[in-house]
């Protein structure tokens, strides 16, 4: 779960007006893809549309229990709240499909393999955004002095699909994804927030037309309407943000998807134009994109540490990591294997994963 954050009080004084900047904007840009970022835009702070989208998300309880949606008031939406003195936000993109990845749909199409979202194969992506970021806003301070700034990764308060969309990287899919004609959808974003009064970019138009690939393709029915989320029944809601038991009336449509679910991203036919990663940190570790539910669900919670520290995964704790697991193991099929793995862990420490265990069992008529 994302930590609570505390906006710090403005100290620092405003840009010099002898600053070109548009020229400014363009060196910005420049910078971005020097160090890595796809691409770069600049966008506006007013963001009332998607505040009362939000608030509407929020009072039909379509976050589950991600609590942290709720608090911190309007700061989400408010950028100026959230940093007092933002006067712009800068938005960048960064490839993540891993290079040398296994196709998605083989796996998928194999339950005795288990299937992890392919943002989560490499190390975790906050720090590569993060460290980037900062060394952006470093160059910016370079050339124009003191002024406000902060850099986000998905680590704070941040509407950063409205924002992205704002500053030209893309539009809000039907699958509340931001998508872009240039690379689909397989990238991360992050912001750096500043008192710049830079110029902005153009925001970026919806080209999903009465396409509905991503609704019908949804395993759980999700996206309960065009560009509308019930994250409640939403797979990688249930298998990275839920920490209590899932329900089982949505356990058989998981399938062997244990971290996160991409069918969404996978049918949407703008992937078509999107780029594997160059990134090193990104590159698949431990052959988690081509691994057998067993063998991991055989991983001792040393092993767990082991390959998974550094990595998205491992937020979920070990015990999540085994709840997702034994569901995907009730999903495959009946062998002696599958069979001796659950047996193996009814005595596992953690009530959830007994309760899991207990029920994959049953699906194999051996509990």
């Amino acid at each position: 779960m994302p930590p609570t954050y505390s906006a710090p009080p403005p100290t620092t004084p405003p840009v010099s007006s002898g600053v070109d900047l548009a020229e400014l904007a363009d060196q910005i840009r420049s910078w971005g893809r020097e160090l890595g970022f796809q691409q770069v835009g600049i966008a506006d702070i007013a963001l009332d549309e998607d505040e009362t989208h939000l608030l509407d998300w929020l009072s039909q309880g379509r976050h589950g229990e991600m609590g942290y949606m709720q608090r911190h008031g309007t700061q989400r939406s408010r950028p100026g709240e959230l940093l007092p003195g933002t006067a712009r936000v800068i938005s960048v993109r960064m490839d993540y499909w891993p290079p040398d990845c296994r196709a998605a749909e083989p796996v998928l199409a194999d339950p005795t393999m288990a299937y992890l979202s392919r943002y989560a194969l490499g190390r975790d992506y906050h720090k590569v955004l993060r460290k980037r970021l900062q060394r952006l806003a470093e160059r910016i301070e370079a050339v124009v002095g003191p002024h406000i700034y902060r850099a986000f990764t998905d680590s704070a308060p941040v509407l950063e699909k409205a924002l992205a969309r704002n500053a030209g990287l893309g539009w809000i899919g039907k699958h509340t994804n931001l998508i872009s004609d240039r690379a689909g959808s397989w990238y991360f974003l992050g912001e750096l927030y500043t008192s710049l009064p830079l110029p902005l970019d153009t925001p970026s138009e919806n080209h999903c037309g009465t396409c509905r690939t991503c609704i019908d393709a949804c395993p759980s029915g999700a996206i309960v309407a065009p560009y509308q989320l019930d994250a409640r029944l939403c797979i990688s809601y249930l298998t990275i943000e839920l920490r209590d038991a899932i329900p089982e009336a949505l356990r058989p449509l998981i399938g062997n998807r244990i971290y996160g679910c991409d069918d969404c991203q996978l049918v949407c036919p703008w992937n078509r134009f999107a780029r594997p990663s160059q990134e090193a940190d990104f590159a698949v570790r431990h052959a988690l994109d081509a691994t057998t539910l067993v063998d991991l669900f055989n991983w001792s919670e040393t092993d767990f540490r082991a390959h998974l520290q550094g990595n998205p995964v491992y937020r979920i704790g070990y015990a999540c990591w085994l709840r997702n697991i034994a569901v995907a193991l009730g999903n495959a099929p009946t062998t002696p294997e599958v069979v001796a793995a659950l047996k193996a862990r009814r005595d596992a420490p953690s009530e959830l994963v007994r309760e899991h265990v207990e029920w994959a069992l049953a699906q194999h008529g051996a509990a």
